[in-house]
């Protein structure tokens, strides 16, 4: 299947409109091999678009998909890859770190690109976010950071993760941002009313969403809010000729400042579900009835 590569914002990166997540690779305990299939497969659907972190798996996921690009040097020219630095973990990674902080000095992004490319065995990331708002961060010196890197041609582009809309604002005026990767899902609606989609579709920045399905509460979480949600992702499927997970996946996709959703799942289903969503349109009633489940009144 070939899915055309979309543009995160006007000269930004061209990544895949679903977006594997590897965030879980640690606990898959599969060889390099089993790896190497789960990319190729998610390649063959047209998932080319890879979300990774330096934190992942306790430091240890971006190493362990490396190892499996190695097996395929020439997969990596079909591949987009997103790498996240800025949080620091206590892990027996990281015996220096006493605590866990956020850190987005120069000296640190620079030292965790370089650790990146090393374990993904490549030159150069695609698009590099910082993971968390940093209480410290030095809007100018990330810049400088960020301008360094893409002039040795180590990272292509720069976005952020989690930035409330004042704190984007704040990092995009020192340097072009092109994402800003955030938690969204009918569970998690603050950023339709609390600015951060309004700025970005008024910057035509489209953002990446971590956690499409609530973790999974979205199709199997016992609570009164999350029943409500999945009996109308149901009816709607069944409507519709579709999975419940393929609606979740459009009622995102139908937003729009037209986000990508991340899927961090090691099954090639729930992948092949969030690509059926990217041919599926869902009308304004359809949508809102998903908001409605899960808000438990109608709209005012």
């Amino acid at each position: 299947m070939t899915l055309p590569l979309t543009e995160l914002a006007p000269g930004g990166p061209r990544l895949s409109p679903i977006v594997a997540g590897a965030w879980r690779m640690a606990d898959w305990q599969w060889d390099a091999q089993q790896r190497l299939r789960w990319i190729e497969q998610c390649a063959e659907l047209g998932v080319t678009s890879f979300d990774h972190a330096d934190i992942y798996g306790g430091y240890a996921v971006e190493g362990l998909f490396g190892e499996a690009l190695v097996l395929a040097p020439a997969l990596r020219e079909r591949l987009q890859l997103v790498g996240k630095c800025g949080i620091k973990l206590v892990a027996p990674a990281r015996p220096e770190h006493r605590i866990k902080h956020y850190d987005s000095s120069a000296a640190h992004i620079a030292a965790s690109v370089e650790t990146s490319l090393r374990a993904l065995r490549t030159d150069r990331l695609d698009l590099l976010l910082i993971h968390r708002p940093d209480p410290l961060m030095d809007a100018d010196e990330v810049a400088r950071a960020f301008e360094s890197l893409r002039a040795a041609g180590k990272v292509r582009h720069f976005g952020v993760s989690n930035f409330t809309p004042g704190q984007f604002e704040l990092l995009a005026s020192r340097f072009p941002l092109v994402t800003n990767q955030i938690e969204l899902h009918p569970l998690q609606r603050a950023p339709l009313t609390d600015g951060t989609l309004d700025q970005l579709q008024r910057l035509r920045v489209r953002p990446m969403i971590w956690s499409p399905l609530a973790g999974g509460a979205l199709l199997a979480g016992g609570g009164e809010t999350e029943r409500r949600v999945q009996a109308a992702l149901g009816h709607i499927g069944a409507r519709l000729g579709v999975s419940a997970a393929t609606v979740a996946f459009a009622w995102l996709l139908r937003h729009p400042s037209r986000p990508l959703p991340v899927a961090g799942s090691r099954r090639i289903d729930t992948l092949r579900e969030a690509v059926a969503a990217v041919s599926l349109t869902l009308d304004a009633q359809g949508w809102t009835e998903v908001w409605q489940a899960a808000a438990g009144h109608e709209v005012a």
